[in-house]
This record gives structure tokens, sequence and C-alpha cells, in this order.
């Protein structure tokens, strides 16, 4: 999934089942969970400090500015929670996952 690109969705198509995101799910890194019967994906990050958590928070925002799909990010001082979901559908789309893809991937560095 990191190495995709998303597609622009305007709505139009079916988000993904609740089956087929409980399937995509394996294919990301471990603390990533559904919410809302499978409508969204979110995941809670934890730094040691605010100035590390919105390092994470910015890393977030140019990948999803790169991928033109951007999730919804509340923070704190030492946390943020992350969460995608595809607005033109109301629902999950493979865009949602690619982002969240490339997420664990670059935090892996």
């Amino acid at each position: 999934l990191a190495k995709k690109k998303c597609l622009p969705c305007e709505g139009g198509v079916d988000p993904i089942d609740i089956t087929k995101a409980t399937n995509m799910m394996g294919q990301l890194d471990a603390g990533w969970e559904l919410q809302d019967e499978g409508k969204k994906i979110f995941k809670e990050f934890k730094a040691k400090n605010h100035y590390e958590i919105t390092s994470i928070i910015n890393l977030i925002i140019w990948i999803s500015h790169k991928e033109d799909h951007h999730p919804e990010i509340t923070f704190g001082y030492n946390t943020a929670r992350v969460t995608y979901f595809t607005y033109a559908i109301n629902g999950l789309s493979e865009n949602d996952f690619i982002c969240a893809a490339k997420i664990d991937q670059a935090l892996k560095l």
C-alpha cells in the first residue's frame, strides 16, 4: 500500500465494506483501529513531548498533502489521534489505507 498513490475520489463509488476493511487492516502496522462500524480508521500516537508530537503531526500533514487526502488530527501535549475517512463516499476508500501505510513507513525511518 505504501508504494501506491492516492486517486481522486469525488464520490459515485461505494465505500469499502467492513469485511474488506478488516482484511486491509492486516496490511497496516499495529495500532490502527476501525471506528464507526468500519467507516473510519484511526491511530493514536504518543511522543516524549510537545515538540516531538508536533514533528510527527507535520510529517503526517506533509504525507497527506502529497497524496491530496487529508485526515482529521486532534492532539494534546504529547499525543495525537489521526483519523482517516473519505468524506466524498461517507466511508473508507483505498486512499485511507494508502495514507496510513505511508505514515507507518515514514515513522520507521
